[in-house]
């Protein structure tokens, strides 16, 4: 590694992932995978650190350096705040996974949703994401001009629910079919730069978020939801982000990956 943190007094070489959303589920699978990779975290969420030590003590137990990152990335001021932690921290960011998000907290049928409902998902799960990655882009390219050969990339967790319809969480459908528009964009945009975007689609995924509807979903996935008949794991997800994070995907810029086990496979 040639960037910026190399110019600083006993500063690591380690490449630096911020996975927004990474002390639980999809997140911590990610950051996991990360850290096993050789990346130093920046773990964002909105729990207080003394709530998820353990959680941050297990990542660093792979070899990383852990910065939490505590803040709403609804919020403007909370992402200025995260990017400038990390700027001060590391002195790099190599990867943004953008991860974070949250379900509407009543499902509710589209003819009855309310606003309110609608502009705190899609705050949380568009707009918090979409101008992350503006910041998280900029310094990219500004590191890249520094260090050409050092790798760089931003990848968006979205959900088969950016083409799957549910009626009763219809807010959550149109913020993750935004986050795959938001992924050609900035992908198209990168691209002179040679910092690929990606995006995965988890289909159903064994999380906190998910605990509520583990029965209904272990029947329909034992008559054959999926074509592989279980549940996705957070380190299903965690695996690909590693091989996008690593630079192994480096000609597929703009790409989504199904993380669903074929649920979304049409069949007859």
């Amino acid at each position: 590694m040639t960037n910026e943190a190399t110019t600083k007094q006993g500063a690591s070489t380690r490449p630096v992932a911020l996975v927004t959303g990474g002390s639980r589920g999809i997140g911590f699978g990610i950051a996991e995978h990360l850290a096993r990779d050789g990346f130093n975290l920046a773990i964002n969420g909105m729990r207080e650190e003394s709530a998820i030590t353990e959680t941050l003590d297990k990542l660093r137990s792979h070899g990383a350096e852990v910065l939490y990152c505590r803040g709403d990335i609804g919020s403007t001021e909370a992402r200025s705040a995260m990017i400038e932690r990390i700027r001060e921290s590391f002195g790099r960011l190599n990867v943004l996974v953008n991860n974070a998000g949250v379900a509407p907290k009543e499902r509710l049928d589209i003819l009855e949703a309310t606003e309110e409902s609608f502009a705190w998902v899609v705050a949380t799960n568009l707009q918090g994401p979409y101008f992350l990655t503006q910041l998280a882009a900029n310094w990219m390219v500004e590191q890249k001009r520094g260090a050409p050969d050092d790798f760089f990339c931003v990848v968006n967790v979205g959900s088969i629910s950016a083409t799957v319809a549910s009626t009763n969480r219809g807010e959550y459908c149109v913020a993750k079919a935004g986050i795959g528009m938001m992924t050609q964009l900035f992908a198209a945009r990168l691209g002179e730069f040679d910092i690929p975007v990606y995006e995965i689609r988890p289909g159903v995924t064994k999380t906190d978020m998910t605990a509520g509807v583990q029965e209904k979903y272990d029947k329909l996935i034992a008559e054959g939801l999926c074509v592989q008949k279980r549940w996705g794991y957070p380190e299903d997800s965690g695996k690909v982000v590693a091989a996008m994070a690593r630079g192994d995907l480096p000609y597929s810029t703009g790409q989504v990956i199904m993380v669903d086990g074929g649920l979304t496979l049409p069949r007859l």
